[in-house]
């Protein structure tokens, strides 16, 4: 047959129609990616231009929205075809060497990629009032494509000189009491994220060997948001996080520089079988890790949870109300009682355990399940951008690998608000009609 080759690019007309393609219509819309793709034609000169700069570009985007594992696997996509290499603006299929050639200049500009990201959750703010408002923040385990160390510490591009061991250890108890403990072990790398947890989508992200102490990097996040985004800071009422963030450092900078309400799981770190401590300046208040708070019938002796009564964000301390105030309970020697009236407990008793959201009531329990949002980001990552089985080593490649996943996904959902569909926006697959 004859085959008469297309000289012009596409009109989006031409691919309305062709389901999975309106994905990457969205992200090549939306993608704040010009200012990347003038500085790369700069940077090319007057070179040979045998496959063009945004035809690259587009094609390694299309690779991350149809979750290609590989560039072989794209090339093979772009090979059989034809619709996808219009869209991108390929005349034919680069070659494995060429695109070597430009993700190592991609990775000489990494800054620009971040750049992109910012823009993307700028734009995001202006269109969602909301954005930014819950935050949750976690990190994620991402394999090596390499195994093991290598022995060899020369540089070839083949060995990963950059990954560490990671490990992540989950707790937690059944409902018949007993405790159940998991380890999770790797070879390779860690994402950081802080994501809106109402819209689960990323706000700020940092890349690390595995080894690197979730907390530690904690703070760098903040800092991230502190220099790119300080209104988003402004605006931010909570922070969730699970007990691998648990520190007393974070959660009072939360609250103390940016008013920021941490809701962050406590780990058991008293020993010796330590269950209480007496609550300063009183004698019959006791509180536990937790931070319930606790007191004793001069009477009796019998113990019982105070109420809470909530924070007083001008005096610091959290109200708890006298239990038979508040419950109608009995209670043989209020009377008596130093507390009868209440106590106020200032947050600066134990930063890590008196929050101002008090941790045994149910609003922070509530907080606590927006915690999972970071997690539903954290599996589509992996499944719908390819994360469960890359070809990834190297710490700078995965930093690219990271970044052009996340602005991606921004991308779509941009794309989504802009184009009436918000309720589309977390979706990463063409609905079935």
């Amino acid at each position: 047959m004859a085959i008469i080759p297309q000289l012009e690019l596409f009109s989006w007309e031409d691919i309305e129609p062709l389901g999975d393609l309106e994905r990457l219509r969205l992200v090549l819309e939306h993608l704040p990616d010009e200012a990347l793709m003038a500085h790369l034609e700069k940077s090319r000169g007057h070179g040979r231009d045998d496959y063009p700069v945004r035809a690259m570009w587009n094609s390694m985007l299309a690779g991350i929205v149809f979750q290609h594992p590989s560039i072989e696997s794209l090339r093979r996509e772009l090979s059989r075809n034809g619709q996808l290499r219009s869209i991108c603006g390929l005349r034919a299929v680069p070659s494995a060497a060429a695109y070597t050639r430009f993700l190592r200049s991609l990775m000489e500009h990494g800054s620009w990629i971040e750049s992109m990201f910012d823009e993307l959750v700028k734009a995001l703010s202006e269109e969602l009032p909301e954005f930014g408002r819950r935050l949750a923040m976690d990190s994620k385990a991402i394999a090596s494509w390499a195994s093991r160390p290598s022995k060899e510490k020369k540089e070839d591009g083949r060995r990963d000189l950059d990954a560490a061991y990671g490990v992540k250890t989950y707790r937690g108890t059944r409902e018949d009491g007993s405790t159940w403990e998991k380890v999770v072990r790797w070879f390779g790398y860690k994402l950081h994220l802080v994501v809106d947890a109402q819209h689960e989508l990323p706000v700020a992200y940092t890349v690390t060997k595995g080894s690197r102490s979730d907390v530690k990097e904690g703070h760098v996040l903040l800092d991230e948001l502190e220099k790119r985004h300080p209104e988003m800071l402004k605006k931010a009422e909570v922070l969730t996080a699970d007990r691998g963030y648990d520190d007393s450092k974070l959660l009072s900078r939360c609250w103390d520089e940016y008013g920021i309400k941490p809701v962050i799981d406590t780990r058991r770190l008293w020993k010796d079988g330590e269950q209480t401590r007496l609550l300063p300046g009183h004698t019959n208040v006791v509180y536990d890790e937790r931070g319930a708070v606790y007191c004793y019938c001069p009477e009796t002796g019998a113990r019982q949870q105070m109420s809470n009564g909530g924070f007083e964000k001008d005096r610091g301390t959290l109200k708890k109300v006298c239990p038979a105030k508040a419950y109608g309970i009995t209670c043989q020697g209020r009377e008596q009682c130093p507390v009868a009236g209440g106590v106020r407990v200032p947050l600066a008793v134990d930063r890590r355990i008196f929050t101002p959201i008090a941790r045994e009531s149910y609003k922070w329990a509530k907080e606590y399940r927006y915690r999972t949002a970071v997690e539903r980001v954290n599996s589509r990552l992996d499944v719908s951008f390819g994360f469960e089985r890359h070809t990834v080593r190297g710490l700078r490649k995965m930093r690219i690998r990271c970044g052009l996943a996340l602005c991606v996904m921004l991308a779509m959902a941009l794309g989504r608000v802009r184009e009436k569909q918000q309720e589309r926006m977390r979706s990463l697959v063409r609905s079935v009609s």
